[in-house]
């Protein structure tokens, strides 16, 4: 099984502008991903008209995320118990994303200012059905390659 953390090395390579978007999303696809649970569904977090899940690498990326939640929450969530669920990446953008009905993407590390990255609801990262810009011609998916490239249309 994957761990998170080939998936943060991917992620640091894009953040430094080196490595292939398309290993990227392939990594998050490969990768188990941590979920926390908010008030009986998954941690989301809405931002610019797309639902984000937040999901982490590993557990010390979900505590730093606790951590900051405490700061923002105030007394007594510090000692808050985070429950959460593992999932394959794949499985957040084939199956999760699709039934939450909205657009929605992944957000993962949301608290490593560093390390951090936004998995967009778009073609080429989510199923074309509820990508975003399927309907908008030219779209490019990740890695340069056109939406339609070497599809009969």
């Amino acid at each position: 099984m994957a761990d998170g953390v080939a998936l943060a090395d991917r992620i640091a390579e894009r953040r430094a502008g080196v490595g292939d978007p398309r290993a990227l999303v392939g990594e998050l696809r490969r990768a188990l991903v941590l979920v926390p649970y908010d008030r009986g569904g998954l941690w989301t977090a809405e931002l610019g008209g797309v639902r984000w899940v937040c999901g982490f690498t590993d557990e010390a990326a979900l505590a730093r995320f606790a951590a900051e939640r405490a700061v923002l929450e105030g007394t007594g969530a510090a000692s808050r118990s985070w429950e959460y669920a593992t999932f394959r990446g794949a499985r957040l953008l084939d199956e999760v994303i699709p039934a939450m009905g909205v657009p929605a993407g992944v957000a993962v590390n949301v608290a490593d200012p560093d390390g951090s990255m936004l998995f967009p609801p778009v073609v080429g990262i989510v199923p074309d059905a509820v990508a975003v810009d399927a309907d908008v011609p030219g779209a490019v998916a990740p890695g340069g390659r056109e939406r339609n490239e070497g599809r009969d249309l």
